[in-house]
């Protein structure tokens, strides 16, 4: 009689692997110190940019009409004028002038006339800088400038003005602004979403 191998080609029975519980846990917590990392670095970025670089601002008045409407957003660069002189015509967001009536709305927007030691005055509704009229294509034809009596614009300040003359509290009334006060220049319009468009 032959004996039989009982243990021969006979295979294993296989086990289940552990689940290695500890490292599903570790991967979990490094993918939630990834997402924070991100969060808080996206947090940062924004607000270094708004802090220094870009800011929107919403235009609360017709007093840039027809540039700008109530209720436009615009972009202002911040860093503009570390780069270079503010140049007439520009679009400035700056402080609200001290004196002027309380508001919510702590910064203006106007446009640049004039720049520092040159003399402005308004004739028969007209603007001329050191004696020469300036040719303002944005306004809307028929727009008079009134109560500019000749003055000169002191050294590191601006004469600013709104778009709509009839329709704008601005240097005439507050006088030229400082250039430390101005936040930046007006770029770009970002809403509403069809007038999208450079200033």
């Amino acid at each position: 009689m032959t004996e039989l191998d009982t243990d021969a080609d006979v295979e294993p029975t296989p086990t289940a692997a552990p689940v290695d519980a500890e490292r599903d846990t570790g991967r979990g917590m490094r993918n939630a110190v990834e997402w924070a990392a991100i969060v808080i670095g996206a947090l940062v970025v924004a607000f270094l940019v708004k802090t220094f670089l870009i800011q929107a601002f919403f235009i609360p008045s017709l007093s840039m009409f027809p540039t700008l409407h109530e209720g436009d957003r615009v972009l202002v660069n911040k860093l503009s004028y570390q780069l270079h002189d503010v140049n007439r015509g520009d679009m400035v967001v700056f402080d609200r002038p001290d004196g002027q009536p309380e508001s919510e709305i702590k910064d203006l927007i106007k446009r640049v006339i004039g720049l520092p030691g040159e003399t402005i005055e308004a004739r028969d509704g007209v603007v001329y800088i050191d004696g020469e009229r300036l040719q303002e294509p944005y306004l809307v034809d028929g727009m008079r400038t009134e109560n500019l009596a000749e003055q000169e614009v002191p050294a590191g300040h601006v004469w600013v003005m709104g778009d709509n003359r009839s329709g704008s509290s601005d240097s005439r009334v507050f006088g030229p602004i400082d250039e430390d006060t101005i936040v930046g220049r007006a770029f770009i319009r970002v809403w509403p979403l069809p007038d999208i468009s450079l200033l």
